[in-house]
């Protein structure tokens, strides 16, 4: 077994030289805490999903998140763009945001095992791995 950022690495190295896209799609829940939000729509995931293998994604407009820095499409044909953007689906926005950033704080905790290791001689992979992580 290798170290994870190693297979972050490996995985980089094959998506630029294949021309691999990346998406994360949520297809799980989102409104809410577990018995206040509820799962995305198959429907809705179903089109996502068809979104990115039609293409349509590679030339949608897209918005950063705040925290992650993740990339959102505006919209997409069929799915109504509220649910797009994690934040539009909570009706407690109090919630959403202290939510939001005790995710954050467990994403940048479970990365400071990684902050000391340098695959090769070269940390520079670490260091981008480490600076595309929450912001807050």
């Amino acid at each position: 077994m290798l170290h994870p950022t190693k297979y972050a690495a490996m995985l980089a190295e094959k998506m630029q030289k294949y021309g691999a896209t990346g998406w994360l799609v949520n297809t799980g829940w989102s409104g809410g805490r577990y018995g206040v939000g509820k799962r995305i729509r198959l429907p809705y995931t179903r089109k996502i999903i068809d979104a990115i293998h039609s293409g349509e994604l590679l030339t949608a407009n897209y918005k950063k998140t705040e925290v992650f820095g993740l990339e959102i499409p505006t919209e997409i044909d069929g799915i109504p763009s509220e649910i797009l953007d994690p934040i539009n689906t909570w009706t407690d926005k109090g919630a959403y945001k202290e939510t939001l950033l005790k995710l954050a704080g467990l994403f940048k905790k479970n990365f400071e095992v990684f902050a000391n290791y340098k695959i090769g001689g070269d940390s520079s992979l670490t260091d981008k791995i480490l600076a595309a992580g929450p912001n807050f």
